[in-house]
């Protein structure tokens, strides 16, 4: 398997795809495409990038013309999920993985104030962002549903649903804005963020992240 990823620093979605593949277990071979370089019109045009029309991550599970291309971060989890089996991605429990994937589906589809005022950015930390009403909203949701992960099915282990999941795949670029940009927290919440943080799937990407060597002004800053 091969699976084309955008700069880590920055790309949210190329993590979620990323953490899939560590997840499942299974080899692959990483390829990082800079987003928005001097080449990024052409290289949108590849072979390997046509099936998603430039977006990433992508991934292929083999070599010519019909081997299955994934795109999507969810789809790839799925994907992933059918080969190795289900539960490696999702709690067991039939109560705690109804919640999981509705987490899941809520993280993939909403929060778009979040994702645009707080953009990824690793290798940043801005004090005092103006946190808007309707990013401030997206927050207390998130919380809301961490809180009640943890509450009801996290006796297991430090993560939402107790061992590390699908769940906080899709979480771990939120956990990432807030950290980046100061984000209050409660106390539950910033010992949930510590172990994701700290994970060592997290941790290689933090250093990939940190040495790279680009730069893409328009997330540099909170949007205003």
């Amino acid at each position: 398997m091969k699976l084309i990823i955008g700069n880590k620093n920055y790309s949210s979605w190329s993590l979620r795809g990323w953490l899939a593949c560590k997840q499942s277990g299974l080899h692959f071979e990483e390829i990082t495409v800079p987003l928005y370089g001097e080449d990024w019109d052409e290289a949108r045009r590849t072979d390997e990038l046509a099936p998603s029309s430039g977006k990433v991550p992508i991934l292929w599970d083999g070599d010519g013309e019909d081997a299955p291309v994934v795109w999507d971060s969810l789809a790839i989890i799925d994907y992933l999920a059918d080969k190795v089996g289900r539960d490696r991605f999702w709690p067991k429990d039939e109560t705690a993985r109804a919640m999981a994937r509705s987490m899941v589906a809520e993280m993939h589809s909403s929060y778009l104030p979040l994702r645009r005022s707080l953009p990824m950015n690793i290798r940043k930390r801005v004090d005092g962002v103006e946190i808007k009403p309707e990013v401030r909203a997206d927050i207390v949701r998130i919380l809301s549903l961490w809180a009640e992960a943890r509450a009801r099915f996290g006796k297991g282990g430090p993560f939402l649903f107790g061992t590390f999941c699908a769940a906080d795949i899709i979480y771990a670029p939120v956990v990432s804005r807030f950290m980046t940009y100061g984000v209050p927290v409660p106390g539950f919440a910033m010992t949930y963020m510590e172990a994701v943080w700290t994970h060592d799937w997290m941790q290689q990407w933090i250093e990939a992240a940190e040495n790279e060597g680009w730069t893409i002004e328009q997330f540099e800053e909170p949007a205003r």
